[in-house]
């Protein structure tokens, strides 16, 4: 990904300068305002010791989900206990023991000491701490409530991590037959084929359809198995490159959300945690207006970043939550009518959190289904594919067997 320098202010008005990666100047520009900068120039950053540096960066040692919780849950504790921000960063520098976090809470306690706040020292690497981190901790800013949003991220960093552990474990077993499956089909498309193909064509008999396609497949893939490596490589390529983008990254997340079955899951995960942060920054009292932008950054999605952005504006508008949250078609309608009474009651605050715990509890009744729903596509998959080599390789030799016989 290209590396850009920027110049930008501070909210205090201060010069900042350094380097972001994004994928155009208009990603770099965003994510510098996500973090609370405002950008004055960004330009191509050409390095000197590029190769040197990318070298350093492929030896560090990557930041696991499991260390940002434990640096979490200790700021938590150590905010709790009454220690300012300042000497509670610089004390988990000290004894942090990855070294690549270590060196970022360095650099995050050197940023605090001019005089930046906490979730803009974060966003100063967005490598390590992404959007919904840093999000989460200016909610923390704003509400005055820091302890708590660091205790919230613990949270929702280890239900992520769960629920993800959970889809891959579900995973597992399809990718794996899959994967058997189809380095079997190349073993018997390269192999296995030609040796029978040899054989009918020796014999001079009409082969039937299944077998004219397995051996017509068979010989695409030997005479043009490089040009398919190539393919798929720049195929691979080319998506990474388009999901670098900001059209590319709005349609890859709204695909991503309506893939079937993993997509539900998400899709719910993400509303969670909307109702999470919405409700701890509303009950905050944080203004309707400024709560729906800083949250709508936390989710990590444009598409639902881009449709709870559309609610703020017809909160503009004077028009009521409850009406903007239907006009957005994100919620179920068991949630509008939870809102709807929450205006009414005047406990929109409470009732988000119980929204919020609904959607909690759907994640983990849908991941818990995820592999017995998978199970039944697969053993269709299996059988239909099984099916076909069969057809193909057995029924010219029940041919051949039945015209020798007669």
């Amino acid at each position: 990904m290209p590396v850009f320098h920027y110049k930008a202010r501070g909210t205090r008005g201060d010069a900042v300068e350094g380097t972001i990666d994004a994928g155009s100047t208009d990603a770099a520009a965003t994510r510098l305002m996500d973090s609370g900068l405002t950008p004055i120039d960004i330009h191509l950053h050409v390095g000197s010791g590029r190769l040197q540096t990318g070298l350093k960066e492929l030896l560090k040692p990557n930041v696991e989900t499991a260390d940002l919780i434990q640096f979490s849950r200790q700021m938590y504790s150590m905010l709790r206990a009454g220690i300012p921000i300042f000497r509670a960063v610089k004390a988990l520098a000290a004894t942090t023991a990855n070294a690549t976090l270590k060196m970022t809470l360095e650099r995050v306690g050197e940023t605090l000491e001019s005089g930046r706040t906490l979730s803009e020292a974060l966003g100063q690497h967005p490598k390590i701490f992404t959007v919904f981190y840093i999000s989460m901790v200016r909610v923390g800013e704003t509400s005055g409530q820091m302890e708590h949003a660091f205790q919230q991220l613990a949270f929702y960093l280890d239900r992520e991590k769960q629920t993800r552990k959970k889809i891959k474990a579900a995973l597992r077993y399809p990718v794996f037959v899959i994967s058997a499956i189809f380095v079997a089909l190349g073993i018997i498309s390269l192999f296995v084929i030609p040796a029978f193909a040899d054989m009918f064509k020796s014999f001079g008999a009409e082969l039937p359809l299944p077998t004219r396609i397995l051996m017509a497949i068979s010989d695409f893939m030997i005479n043009y198995w490089a040009i398919i490596l190539a393919a798929i490589v720049l195929s691979v390529i080319g998506l990474r490159s388009w999901i670098n983008t900001e059209d590319g990254c709005y349609r890859w997340d709204k695909v991503m959300l309506r893939v079937p079955l993993t997509g539900p899951v998400i899709y719910k995960a993400l509303l969670a945690r909307f109702s999470h942060l919405f409700s701890m920054s509303l009950g905050a009292g944080v203004p309707l207006n400024t709560s729906l932008t800083v949250v709508s950054h936390a989710l990590n999605n444009r598409f639902l970043e881009e449709r709870i952005l559309g609610m703020r504006s017809g909160i503009e508008q004077g028009n009521a939550l409850s009406m903007v949250a239907a006009s957005s078609g994100i919620f179920d309608p068991l949630v509008m009518q939870m809102l709807a009474v929450g205006e009414e009651s005047g406990t929109v605050n409470e009732l988000l959190g119980e929204i919020a715990e609904y959607y909690d509890r759907e994640v983990e009744y849908s991941t818990e289904r995820l592999s017995a729903s998978i199970e039944p596509i697969l053993t269709m998959i299996i059988g239909v594919l099984v099916l076909v080599m069969a057809m193909g390789v057995f029924l010219p030799m029940w041919d051949l067997a039945s015209a020798a016989l007669h």
